[in-house]
Parts: C-alpha cells; structure tokens; sequence
C-alpha cells in the first residue's frame, strides 16, 4: 500500500504546469511507534481542513488495508466528506475480508456505512470487487478494478557466470507469507541444493526464522536480508533467478510485478488476484498454499529447466509491459481522478496527466 503512494508521488514531473495540480503524501500512521499515530492522524486531519479553506485541495484518494488502516482511513473519509471533498477509497488489504467478518455485528455496520461514503471505491480484481459489493453494500456503479503498476527496473540484470543459481523471497516475514513452508522446502531431499544460493528480504522476527533455517540445516545456503528499502528490492531483484512466494493469502503483491518487470520467473500460489492475472506455466509456476513438497518440487523445476525459466521470464515481462507498467497505472488513476476531482497532474513519464489530490497512506 506504502509502494503504491510512494510509486505515483515518485512519478509526477518535478515542475507541475499552470492549470496542473500535485499529488502530496499524506501520512496518518507516522514511521515511530504505535502509540504515536493519534497525533500523526490529527496533524493530516488538520492538514485536509487547512487544504478545504484555502482551496487547494481537490479531493483525497485514501489508500485502506485491514486492522488499525481501517480505522484511520475510515476517519479519514468521514473527515473529507463532512469538509465537501470529493474521495476516491483504494482498497489495498488482502485479509480485510476476514477482518470484517469477524468484526462485531455494530462495527460491521459502521464499515459498511463509511465505505458508502466514497464517491468511487477502488479494488484490485474480481474477488475484491464481489467483497465490496455483496458484502459491503457498494453499489456496482462506484466500483472500478485498477490493477497496481510499477516502475521500470532500476538495475540491470546480472549477467549469468558461474554455476550458482539464486532464489529470493521479499515479504513481511510471517507464517501467513510462508517463510515456514519455503525453509521446510528447501531442506526437503528431492531438493537440489547444489550451487543454491536462497535469500529473504523482509522485516518480522528474522531471528525466529533463522532460528527455524538452523534446525532445518539449511543455514549454510539461506540468508536474511532483514527489512529492505527500494533500493536493496532492486538490487536482490537484478540478482535473482527465481522469486518465491509461497502465501495463504494475498491480493496482487507488487514484488511479483516487479520480478515481471524485471524479468525474474516466479514460483508463487494461486491466492486472491494471482490466478486471475497470471497463467501457471506460462507467466508463471503454480503451487498449492501449504504444499512444502510441492514448492521442493517447482523451484527445482524451474530452475533446472531452462527452457521453462526463459519462458516464464519473457512471458513475464510481456505481461507486465502490456498490463502492470507504472505508465497502464498512471492512466488508470489519471481517468478516475479526472472524472471525480476535475483537475489532473503531471507525471514525469509519457502518459495521461494523472489527476492529483492529497493522497492518504
């Protein structure tokens, strides 16, 4: 959710044009502790209220996950359409679905309420849609799928020497992502170990998990990486053969476009949006959520088969040129923002001007 901000903001051209308007982060949670965030949250409520009288707000694109977001950005929204803004809700979260459900039958109302707000709701895919609409209560008419874009590779690929092949996981380090899965993968015995080289990019509790990769005797050829900006992302991303991501849930995680992107083939389960934008074998290598034999079995096959691998990794580029470029998005938000806020921006890249506002995250 952060990354899709943070990849529009990046995007828009440094100068905007008279009769241009600019997207501008507005932060409600803070990068500090917890406990800090009532006071994040009040400083942008203060920040829309500024924008409303002055005039210089167009209208707010909050961008909503599950849990404490919900909360936040539910504020948010009722804040922005007591002031007369129009709002553009994104939603982000894979798991809101079971959130909401277990919610209290009061609170459930309540949600259904503020995203009745909105003047448009944004959803990654089919499945998100029918959530937003059956169980929420959004009419049809206000719901629209954007897919998420992401920018072009920012390091070129390595060249291939040598005989090491290397596997990369990028994800919050949790058993819902399938840290666990993936180490009992690898120390499986059909799993050919020779000259592999596995590392995992993410923040959680790494030292549980290299707790786990010692017991599994597979330490000597996994690393963590610990958190990484987008930086490091780029770089682990030029060096990869293979990304894996072995999740119970998800909606359409940026890190397998990114891998697309740049050309990296990916191994990863057929949860949320997945199976509905990608093709197993063709743009990508399917196996079940919870199979450790199966993903032995796929990351051995993919990186053995070289034929598979040039498949997945020119299929995969394909796709995300056509379909999951930060130009496809760019014009996306840009029709949505225009038809809602009446005004646009100007991105630095070659597309529609994309349509600004304060942008929730």
């Amino acid at each position: 959710m952060f990354k899709v901000a943070d990849y529009l903001i990046q995007a828009q051209s440094t100068t905007i044009a008279p009769g241009y308007a600019r997207l501008v982060p507005l932060d409600t949670r803070g990068g500090g502790r917890a406990i800090f965030s009532p006071w994040v949250l009040g400083t942008a409520l203060v920040k829309l209220v500024g924008g409303r009288i002055s005039g210089t707000l167009a209208g707010v694109h909050v961008n909503m996950a599950e849990r404490l977001s919900l909360v936040r950005k539910a504020i948010v929204v009722i804040v922005a359409r007591a002031l007369g803004l129009p709002v553009i809700l994104h939603l982000h979260a894979a798991q809101l679905h079971h959130f909401y459900r277990a919610l209290p039958r009061p609170l459930r109302a309540l949600t259904r309420w503020v995203f009745s707000l909105p003047n448009a709701c944004i959803v990654l895919g089919s499945a998100s849609r029918r959530f937003v609409t059956q169980e929420l209560g959004v009419p049809d008419a206000r719901v629209e799928v954007v897919i998420n874009g992401v920018p072009q590779p920012s390091r070129p690929r390595r060249a291939v020497t040598g005989s090491t092949r290397r596997i990369l996981f990028v994800g919050n380090l949790s058993e819902r992502k399938g840290v666990t899965d993936l180490l009992r993968a690898v120390a499986r015995p059909e799993f050919d170990r020779t000259g592999v080289q596995v590392r995992i990019a993410g923040g959680g509790p790494v030292e549980a998990y290299r707790s786990v990769a010692r017991e599994l005797q597979v330490d000597a050829f996994v690393s963590f990486e610990g958190w990484s900006d987008q930086s490091k992302v780029a770089e682990l991303l030029a060096e990869a053969d293979v990304l894996v991501l072995p999740s119970y849930d998800e909606g359409l995680p940026l890190v397998i476009l990114e891998a697309m992107a740049n050309g990296v083939a990916v191994v990863c389960t057929p949860v949320g949006e997945i199976p509905l934008q990608f093709r197993d074998g063709v743009d990508a290598r399917f196996v079940a959520a919870g199979d450790i034999a199966g993903i032995a079995r796929a990351l051995s096959e993919v990186l053995a088969d070289r034929t598979l691998r040039a498949t997945l990794e020119n299929n995969g580029k394909a796709a995300y040129r056509q379909r999951f470029s930060l130009d496809v998005f760019f014009d996306h938000i840009a029709r949505m923002h225009r038809r809602h806020f009446g005004i646009c921006g100007q991105a630095r890249i070659a597309v529609d001007p994309v349509a600004t506002s304060a942008s929730a995250r």
